[in-house]
């Protein structure tokens, strides 16, 4: 899944085999979920 650095706003690919989640190139430690490029419509009933 793809991510990005909340401080650097890289996009990173999370590797879960390693305990802990950082950033490899700031070390930060808080990364954010990137949204779809696309808009879901859900009609209204």
């Amino acid at each position: 899944m793809v991510y990005y650095c909340a401080r650097c706003h890289r996009k990173v690919e999370v590797n879960y085999e390693y305990p802990g989640v950082k950033c490899p190139y700031c070390g930060y430690r808080i990364l954010v979920k990137e949204r779809p490029t696309f808009i879901k419509k859900v009609k209204a009933e």
